[in-house]
């Protein structure tokens, strides 16, 4: 590999961009006209099984779980590789087009929520679960929210694109973000060696907002890198992520706007808790 010189002024060469052709541009707005559909129930999700899609389809689905009625919802796919979020109707909802993005429509001015920690804190606050309402309590918990949201692009913009997606390995990239990545795994491991979940005693958001990257990670879920960051090494963390893999509304939640992997561990579109009946959420 040679050295690379940055030139003066840089340019797009969209040729380059392999897989991630549809997924990134450097301009923001739409390419093309297309309203999104809307299903039967006041909230409405449009996403894809990413870490942070499965944040909210958790959230979404542990509501359900503690009864919460008015949390049904649809949950639409956006095949991002297609570029599906540069729709008209998407950037409409969230003008980053990234997923996910929700829509609620059981207010008389509809809201749009785009971010994923931001859809889950306002869940949190809209039906009253899973945020204390203690004021220290619920900064510690909206302290590790954010942690996430800061940590989250390292390990899966940084590590899991240079060590598993990039076309290239760059031995300088790779170890840069190993470093981080393990670090951060680190501080996760002693956090749980003094509590039960990442916020306290109680299960909350940002478990949700954090397993879905770290616990899927530990679980041997991502990149196929458990071994290369042996991550059985942080045992309090595997503790946890198992614990939470284990909650039916986790399992659920997780194969919501899945297209990838075993077909009856997919579920592409939800708008019924039927529609679990199709896909295994035992194994």
């Amino acid at each position: 590999m040679t050295e690379y010189n940055p030139p003066k002024i840089w340019t797009w060469e969209q040729d380059d961009a392999g897989v991630w052709d549809k997924v990134n541009r450097p301009i923001s707005g739409a390419t093309h006209d297309k309203e999104l559909p809307v299903g039967k129930h006041p909230l409405q999700l449009y996403s894809m099984g990413t870490p942070n899609g499965q944040k909210v389809t958790i959230m979404l689905e542990e509501l359900l779980e503690a009864g919460v009625k008015e949390a049904e919802y649809d949950a639409f796919l956006i095949r991002i590789g297609d570029g599906e979020q540069f729709s008209s109707g998407f950037v409409d909802i969230n003008p980053n087009s990234k997923i996910p993005a929700l829509v609620d429509r059981s207010l008389e001015n509809p809201v749009r929520v785009f971010e994923s920690g931001a859809i889950l804190l306002y869940l949190a606050e809209k039906f009253e679960k899973f945020l204390p309402t203690d004021l220290a309590e619920k900064t510690e918990v909206m302290n590790w929210l954010f942690w996430l949201q800061g940590s989250a692009p390292y390990l899966g913009g940084g590590f899991g694109h240079f060590y598993h997606y990039a076309p290239i390995k760059i031995e300088y990239a790779i170890n840069r973000f190993s470093m981080e990545t393990k670090r951060q795994l680190d501080l996760l491991n002693k956090t749980l060696a003094e509590r039960k979940y990442i916020g306290g005693d109680e299960y909350t958001i940002a478990d949700m907002a954090i397993w879905s990257w770290y616990g899927l990670l530990v679980r041997g879920v991502m990149y196929e890198a458990e071994e290369f960051l042996q991550v059985k090494d942080y045992e309090h963390v595997c503790r946890w992520a198992d614990e939470i893999y284990n909650r039916p509304a986790v399992r659920r939640g997780r194969l919501v706007n899945r297209f990838w992997g075993d077909e009856d561990e997919q579920l592409l579109e939800r708008h019924d808790a039927s529609d679990f009946d199709s896909v295994r959420t035992s194994g």
